[in-house]
């Protein structure tokens, strides 16, 4: 049963499933079913929020968590690790660490990225307190720059007029050491918000990533790759097309695609739309496609350079060599599972 206070913080904390909608953002989307799934993300990251901000027990946090269907469980543990983030910060415990430590693991990709949300919603004065201590477990702390990934998602999905439309920058800030890198990892994430602002329409997706300035471009197309591959909402013959619109930034593409590939495999449940947009956009199926972010990976627990990029970046790089060096990616004919699609 939720507490008094735990309900009291729902209703002041948390969005309203219609309001997390394209029609309710306003986002300029023809409904189809492929939007439809692709709006049920952010539906199921504010359920694992209200699930999280408002129980009296981690263990009933994980079993409504375990209920959800594979596909969207690892949103819904997003928004639980969101809430669960925003509790640790703001009084004390360690909500956050034991769930990423157990049950949470599997979907530690996304749950760092609902730490970022957190950070939209938290004062910087609380962000040195975010980050649980997950020493010792995979990942960690390389991928914690998801965390910034989320934030700028966040920024850009409901603040979309300064993010995007007048392509703000927020003012850096030292995650990990390299406030250099800050504004990098933020992009990546409002490359993100992109593919849903615009469900998932290869032009539409393709346009705005070009109206930004050049130097945004390449992490903004990782962004995209990651969301286009992760949640899905696209075509095989659509996500053909957004491979030819990225051009110069095709690595970058494929290195969002490997990463979610890592992050769908990690968790242990591929859906079919994942593989269709591994294939159309690395030329890999997801198994091979996490191969190669393994092997790209760098050793997470040394620190970069003073003033280098951070390992999190270097595995990046790798990454998008790999494709350079491959050259262009093969377009096997698609198979009844990208038909389908």
């Amino acid at each position: 049963m939720p507490t008094t206070l735990g309900s009291l913080r729902r209703l002041v904390l948390t969005p309203s499933l219609a309001s997390v909608t394209f029609a309710g953002r306003g986002f300029p989307v023809t409904p189809t079913e492929s939007t439809e799934r692709l709006e049920a993300v952010p539906q199921a990251v504010v359920c694992g929020f209200e699930w999280g901000i408002d129980a009296r027990s981690l263990w009933e946090v994980e079993r409504r968590l375990g209920l959800v269907e594979p596909e969207q469980r690892g949103f819904a543990y997003e928004g639980a690790t969101m809430a669960f983030t925003v509790l640790d910060a703001m009084g004390r415990g360690h909500r956050t660490r034991d769930l990423l430590a157990g049950s949470g693991q599997p979907h530690i990709f996304l749950a760092y990225i609902g730490i970022g949300f957190a950070m939209a919603r938290l004062p910087r004065p609380l962000w040195p307190k975010v980050l649980p201590d997950l020493t010792g477990t995979p990942y960690h702390p390389t991928m914690s720059w998801l965390a910034v990934d989320g934030y700028g998602f966040d920024l850009a999905y409901f603040h979309t007029r300064r993010w995007v439309d007048e392509q703000r920058r927020p003012k850096p800030y030292p995650w990990q050491g390299a406030p250099e890198y800050f504004q990098r990892a933020v992009d990546q994430g409002i490359g993100r918000a992109l593919w849903f602002i615009h469900g998932g329409s290869p032009a539409n997706v393709a346009a705005a990533v070009r109206g930004f300035g050049a130097d945004r471009q390449g992490d903004l197309w990782s962004g995209v790759g990651l969301a286009s591959t992760f949640a899905g909402g696209g075509t095989a013959e659509g996500l053909a097309g957004l491979r030819d619109a990225a051009g110069p930034h095709r690595a970058e593409l494929a290195q969002g695609s490997v990463f979610a590939s890592r992050a769908r495999a990690y968790a242990g449940f591929v859906p079919a739309h994942s593989e269709v947009a591994s294939t159309s956009l690395t030329g890999l199926s997801v198994e091979a496609a996490a191969k190669v972010a393994d092997a790209c990976a760098v050793d997470g627990r040394t620190p970069g350079a003073a003033g280098g990029p951070p390992p999190y970046e270097l595995w990046r790089a790798n990454v998008r060599e790999h494709f350079r060096e491959a050259g262009p990616s093969p377009r096997p004919a698609p198979g009844p599972a990208a038909r389908a699609e």
